[in-house]
């Protein structure tokens, strides 16, 4: 374990990675293993490797007192003072080697696995930490085997998985085709870290916006929002930060050179590219683009957008299967009801049309206590006189208070009272 081991741990420490200490302590933990098993199981067992040289060491590990109850662990002082010269004390450690003549050739082929082992859960560790940071980005590799409808992609120093969920509806995967994706989970397990992409995600658009459009990278254009049914339609909101640089135009490029290459990278799915608007009925009048907006009515409180378009325009405005008008409701985070002009029209002219009926009609004839049957001038006057003027006097009353008036009898105060209550309810 001389020159070449040196030699193989700076190869292993260049080609994997890994720093020399970490490979330093696995062999040393492995050395300590592999003499416990061929040697004994003690607890007090540590191995010492020469950094230099390669050369191990074994030693027991024994603590200095003046009493010993676990010899395994403990030495007395004139014990220790007889295997180390110099100066010690009680309560010191001392390490007692105990190197055997063959521990070379047993310890490499016990320790083979133990090491390799080691080595693998620090690639592990290594592997976590570099994509752990990379979570929300764009990753690239190849399609490197595909397991009851799971793809598996090569990343280059790992292992990704993309499953169907996160599978585009209409793209078909090939072993050895280069796939990008949205890196959307890292997590460490026992098996190492696990690593789930998603070619459906939202985010993805944005990712591959950014990758595509200098001026979203340098700041200049915000994309304020995503809506997306993945493989058939997305819908994007862009802003600019500084006048004069027309946010829609650059994420279109020249001859659309941008937009198509994004398309193409997400197997044909289109893509409306809108302005964005803090004025939330500019911003709906673009979301829904292609379609021509009459007008936009706003409901604040429950946070409704009532949107009219001309007749010729309401498919196109409501999309195929509603998902125009779905995508334009997620991007703006408003609810959208669309209309036809003549359906508003036709609201607007019954609701004129019971406004002049209820303006212009005959008003009810005010009934009066005359009204009640059997009831004349003298009755209305002395009822008057005991304060009943109306028929909501007359049941306020009631036939006790009918019953007070000079000439009305129970049948009469019952007769009077049932008329009048009547006459007002109906």
């Amino acid at each position: 374990m001389k020159g070449e081991f040196q030699e193989a741990l700076t190869q292993l420490e260049k080609g994997k990675g890994i720093s020399r200490e970490v490979l330093v302590k696995a062999i040393e933990d492995a050395l300590s293993s592999a003499y416990k098993k061929n040697y004994g199981k003690a607890s007090n067992i540590v191995a010492r490797l020469d950094k230099q040289t390669g050369e191990a060491q074994i030693f027991s590990v024994k603590k200095v007192v003046e009493k010993v109850s676990d010899p395994k662990s403990q030495i007395t002082l004139e014990d220790a003072r007889k295997k180390k010269k110099g100066d010690i004390n009680l309560e010191d450690t001392l390490e007692i080697e105990l190197t055997p003549k063959d521990f070379g050739r047993i310890a490499a082929q016990t320790a083979k696995q133990v090491i390799i082992q080691r080595i693998k859960e620090a690639e592990r560790g290594l592997v976590f930490e570099t994509y752990k940071d990379k979570v929300g980005s764009l990753v690239s590799g190849t399609i490197q085997r595909i397991s009851q409808r799971n793809i598996f992609v090569d990343l280059g120093k790992t292992e990704a998985i993309l499953l169907p969920r996160e599978q585009l509806p209409k793209e078909r995967y090939r072993v050895g085709d280069r796939l990008k994706a949205y890196l959307l989970e890292v997590k460490n397990s026992s098996k190492g870290p696990q690593l789930t992409l998603s070619r459906t995600y939202p985010e993805m658009v944005r990712k591959l916006f950014e990758m595509e459009v200098p001026e979203i990278y340098e700041g200049i254009v915000e994309i304020k929002a995503v809506s997306r049914e993945p493989g058939a339609r997305s819908k994007i909101a862009v802003y600019s930060k500084e006048k004069g640089v027309d946010a829609v135009g650059a994420c279109v490029g020249m001859r659309g050179m941008r937009v198509q290459a994004i398309i193409k990278e997400l197997g044909g799915e289109k893509i409306d590219i809108t302005q964005y608007s803090d004025d939330p009925v500019t911003f709906i009048t673009n979301a829904l683009n292609p379609a021509q907006i009459s007008q936009v009515i706003l409901d604040e409180s429950k946070k409704t957008a009532t949107v009219i378009v001309p007749d010729n325009q309401l498919s196109l405005a409501i999309g195929k299967e509603g998902q125009n008008v779905r995508l334009a409701a997620k991007l703006t985070n408003w609810r959208i009801d669309i209309k036809k002009e003549t359906e508003l029209a036709e609201k607007e002219s019954a609701a004129k049309a019971k406004a002049a009926e209820k303006l212009f009609s005959k008003p009810e004839p005010v009934k009066d206590i005359l009204d009640i049957p059997g009831v004349g001038e003298v009755m209305k006057n002395r009822l008057s006189e005991s304060g009943i003027h109306s028929l909501e006097d007359v049941v306020r009353v009631g036939k006790e208070g009918l019953l007070e008036v000079p000439g009305i009898g129970k049948a009469t105060a019952t007769k009077i009272f049932e008329a009048a209550k009547a006459m007002l309810e109906g």
